[in-house]
């Protein structure tokens, strides 16, 4: 009984609901199209007009359209928008007139910079890490700096990308007058160091063992036995890998804005504000982005072609 009343009253307030909505798109969809017989005002009715156009009743102020010209005096309800413009207009609203392209240009170059930097920066303090953890696994060496290593990797891989250049830009470098770019390379840097120090300590695992211990039978020592005999085989498994952290390294600078640094994103946000047009400038910055990651994910296809290619020899 009481399931049934519930029941009930649910599909009433459903009805209902439904009953608002459509009564809403109707009186949304007679604004539209004002008549210039009758205008009522939604929230009381009380507003009627005298056979003048409801536009007269609202103010009117200096328009312009999209083109520049000069409207006159149009009230705000009625003035043209981006819907009138065609899509050759509309690009060359975006990126034609006052050289907009230029800031798409500029932000594609900011993000390569520090794609490129940030990864070299990774790979050292990648490769400095994993070399310290796989020789403490392997001899028991290095307690010290294997528990700061641990420390690292679990502060930067359990903290937002984000937090940490906010963390960077605004607590570390807060003081100092530093060049925007080398604060986000630095940031990046150090988030991309965790992953890639996993990436090699797992390829560095995939050697075998005995390898490292034939270095060793043969006098080398720890450094160079891990730089000569282990490194260049591993480098080897972690290099399909390693690509694969710059592609992700690349999209994850889309946030460099947060610092005021002009990226792609940030390059097509800026093209947004001044055009009030969003649909074109960030369309066209991730065809971008799509088109860097899918060229790039073809070399990493073709490069683990080559490497098993070469396995099977």
């Amino acid at each position: 009984m009481i399931l049934n009343r519930t029941l009930k009253g649910f599909i009433r307030l459903l009805i209902l609901s439904a009953v608002v909505s459509a009564a809403v798109i109707c009186v949304s969809a007679s604004a539209s199209a004002l008549s210039p017989a009758f205008a009522e005002d939604i929230s009381g009715g009380l507003l009627h007009s005298s056979g003048n156009d409801i536009g007269s009743l609202l103010p009117s102020v200096p328009a312009k359209n999209f083109s520049g010209q000069d409207t006159g005096n149009s009230p705000v309800l009625f003035a043209s928008g981006p819907d009138d413009m065609t899509v050759t207009d509309k690009l060359k609203q975006n990126f034609v007139e006052k050289r907009r392209y230029q800031y798409i240009i500029d932000g594609l170059k900011t993000t390569i910079t520090v794609t490129v930097f940030a990864v070299i920066l990774g790979l050292i303090i990648g490769a400095f890490v994993a070399v310290i953890r796989t020789v403490h696994e392997l001899t028991g060496k290095l307690k010290f700096p294997d528990m700061i290593c641990s420390v690292y990797l679990t502060i930067i891989r359990g903290t937002p990308t984000m937090i940490q250049l906010l963390i960077i830009y605004y607590v570390i470098f807060g003081a100092v007058d530093v060049n925007k770019i080398l604060v986000a390379i630095v940031a990046f840097g150090i988030n991309s160091g965790a992953y890639i120090a996993e990436i090699m300590r797992s390829g560095i695992n995939a050697v075998p063992k005995g390898q490292f211990e034939a270095g060793l039978s043969l006098g080398l020592p720890i450094r160079q036995t891990m730089t000569s005999v282990i490194l260049p085989q591993a480098f080897r498994n972690m290099l399909p890998a390693l690509c694969n952290e710059f592609i992700s390294l690349m999209k994850e600078t889309a946030i460099c804005g947060y610092i005021g640094l002009m990226d792609l994103t940030k390059a097509a946000d800026i093209i947004r504000s001044q055009t009030f047009e969003a649909f074109m400038p960030l369309f066209g910055a991730a065809l971008i982005y799509l088109i860097i990651v899918m060229i790039l994910a073809r070399c990493v296809g073709e490069l683990e072609r080559r490497l098993k290619a070469n396995e099977t020899r």
